[in-house]
């Protein structure tokens, strides 16, 4: 065992506050029956860390901001020479809002559903005028990959590697294409917030829209972790590249702690970033992607309704 899978190692004697203990340990990473991205399946290896037992809440966010009086990448003016070819009426602060559409439409064109609006922000997540009431125990959402990274800075902590991230989503069920098992919905049970329905317009929840629930409203994983699953897509702090690693020739070679510090820059030319879990807008028909194995690349530079992010500590 080496000795970064103890507590005592990583100079505590039992968890920070709102942190889970994840002792390490070699899993396979990735998956050969979904998408394209997850493959190859792969051996690796950690060693044990803190992981925040449930993404960072809009009231843990604002506390930040409070003491900081940081400045969300959505809330400041936009750069014309970054965004040569966008609308000039565009280039005002903003994020993307998804919008529920109000009857079936092809799912071939993500701009039917996905708005970009101005003045939405973590303040205001749907645009001007909606507010954070009721929702401060809800992931804060409308973070760019630099805010995550000052609020984690500020906290004394980190963003996770891609499979830091994804080895602490398995809870130790190897292979297992869910983070509770191989049943998406066990007895007819919802074990995350994702889209049941008709993905975008007719979701099946008691409002009828979609939307972030509070943190913790369904069952932890197998590490004591809620919410690696479904409610908000999650920045990790690994570059996206569309494949995985081969596995290694000799089982002497297994990657240790690996971190992807290059990647391909996205089709508009910013660095992306890998995110995971799926959010509260995955559906079936239009994104398996509430599975540990699954990953996306995020341009650095976005922020949207449903993407946020958890924190790590590795050593004191």
């Amino acid at each position: 065992m080496d000795e970064t899978t103890t507590p005592a190692a990583a100079g505590l004697r039992r968890a920070p506050k709102g942190m889970a203990w994840i002792p390490g340990g070699t899993f396979l990473m990735g998956s050969e029956d979904f998408y394209p991205e997850e493959r190859p399946v792969h051996p690796v290896a950690v060693d044990g860390f803190f992981l925040d037992v449930h993404p960072v809440t809009v009231a843990a966010f604002r506390r930040f901001v409070q003491d900081t009086g940081h400045l969300t990448l959505a809330e400041r003016p936009l750069d014309p020479a970054r965004y040569p070819d966008a609308d000039p009426a565009l280039l005002v602060p903003g994020s993307l809002v998804f919008r529920q559409t109000p009857g079936p439409v092809p799912l071939d064109d993500y701009r039917r559903w996905w708005e970009y609006v101005p003045g939405a922000n973590w303040r205001h997540p749907e645009g001007p005028g909606s507010t954070l009431d009721g929702r401060e125990l809800h992931p804060v959402t409308h973070v760019a990959h630099q805010d995550a990274l000052a609020y984690a800075a500020w906290a004394g902590k980190d963003l996770p590697t891609e499979a830091e991230w994804e080895y602490a989503a398995r809870g130790g069920l190897e292979g297992a294409t869910y983070a509770w098992g191989d049943d998406f919905t066990p007895r007819g049970r919802r074990m995350a917030n994702t889209w049941h329905g008709d993905f975008p317009w007719r979701p099946d929840t008691p409002t009828g829209r979609p939307g972030t629930t509070p943190v913790g409203r369904y069952p932890a994983g197998g590490h004591g972790l809620h919410d690696m699953t479904g409610n908000v897509w999650e920045w990790t702090a690994d570059h996206y590249t569309t494949r995985h690693p081969d596995a290694p020739a000799k089982p002497c070679c297994v990657p240790r702690n690996p971190r992807n510090q290059h990647g391909a820059p996205g089709p508009d030319g910013f660095a992306r970033r890998t995110i995971k879990g799926g959010s509260h807008l995955c559906a079936p028909s239009y994104c398996l992607r509430y599975r540990p194995a699954a990953r996306q690349g995020e341009s650095e530079d976005t922020s949207t309704c449903h993407l946020g992010f958890r924190c790590i500590r590795r050593r004191l």
